[in-house]
C-alpha cells in the first residue's frame, strides 16, 4: 500500500508518519509526505496512491481544489481530508471523499481509515504494471483487453493504456478464472467488456474491433454464453 499525506504543518507530518510507522511496521506500506499540493500533483502523475490525506487549508493550493485535480486523474484513490473545521465536510461530496479527520488526528482515527482501505483492497483484484514512467495499479474490472506487441504487453483499460515488457502467455495464466479469454495469439479480452460480435470480429467497450482466431471461435462464444447465464442469476 502506498500513502500520500500533504500538509504544510511539519509537526502534523511528523506525528502522522510516527503513528503509521508504529502501527504498520510489518506491512509493505510506503508513506510519501508533501508540504505543497503542487509537489503531490507532480508526483501523482507517475506514482499511484491508495490513500491521500489532504489538509484543506494550505497556502499554495487548498485541499478541495487539490482533491478535484487528483480525482480527475484517478477515480479510485481514497481521499481523506484533514481539517479542524467541520463545515468543510459538505464540499467533500464533490470529490467523493472517504472521510474527514479532525486535527490533530488520533492514532485510532488514522488506523480506522487505513484498516478500512486495506480490507477493501483485499476484496478487489488488480494487476501491477511497471514501466520506465512509474508503477501503476490496475483493477481487473477496468481492463478491456491485453495485447501482445513484440516483446511488450499493452494493457487497455477504461481510462487509457499502459505498456510493460512481458509475455501474453503469462497474463493468460495469471488471469485464468477471472473472466478473461484468449481470442487470438495477440489478444486476451475481458469477456464482460465485449459489446458486439460480427463473424470473427469482436467489438470491445472502447470501440476497438479485434479478430477472433479460427480455432477459438466456438470456445469463445461458449465462454460468452456462460458469462451471460452466470450474470442472469
Amino acid at each position: 500500500m502506498r500513502i500520500a499525506v500533504c500538509d504544510d504543518e511539519k509537526r502534523f507530518i511528523a506525528d502522522f508518519t510516527a503513528i503509521v510507522n508504529k502501527l504498520y511496521r510489518s506491512l509493505d506500506l510506503v508513506t510519501d509526505v508533501f508540504s505543497d499540493g503542487n509537489q503531490l500533483l507532480k508526483n501523482f502523475m507517475t506514482r499511484q496512491y491508495d490513500i491521500v490525506f489532504l489538509d484543506i487549508e494550505m497556502p499554495e493550493i487548498d485541499g478541495i481544489t487539490l482533491a478535484k485535480r487528483i480525482r480527475a486523474m484517478n477515480e479510485n484513490v481514497c481521499i481523506v481530508f484533514l481539517t479542524g473545521h467541520v463545515e468543510y465536510a459538505i464540499k467533500g461530496y464533490e470529490v467523493n471523499a472517504l472521510r474527514y479527520l479532525t486535527k490533530p488526528a488520533t492514532e485510532q482515527s488514522i488506523s480506522e481509515v487505513i484498516n478500512y482501505v486495506i480490507e477493501r483492497m483485499n476484496s478487489r483484484k488488480y494487476l501491477w504494471i511497471k514501466n520506465p514512467e512509474g508503477e501503476y495499479r490496475v483493477m481487473l474490472s477496468d481492463i478491456i483487453f491485453i495485447e501482445s506487441q513484440d516483446q511488450k504487453i499493452v494493457v487497455n483499460t477504461l481510462s487509457g493504456s499502459l505498456e510493460q515488457r512481458g509475455k501474453l502467455n503469462d497474463y493468460e495464466e495469471r488471469l485464468r478464472g477471472e473472466g478473461f479469454f484468449r481470442i487470438h495469439r495477440s489478444y486476451l479480452v475481458a469477456l464482460s467488456k465485449v459489446v458486439g460480435i460480427s463473424g470473427r470480429d469482436v467489438t470491445m467497450a472502447n470501440g476497438f474491433v479485434l479478430p477472433v482466431g479460427r480455432t477459438k471461435e466456438n470456445e469463445f462464444r461458449n465462454a460468452l454464453i456462460a458469462l451471460v447465464n452466470k450474470e442472469a442469476f
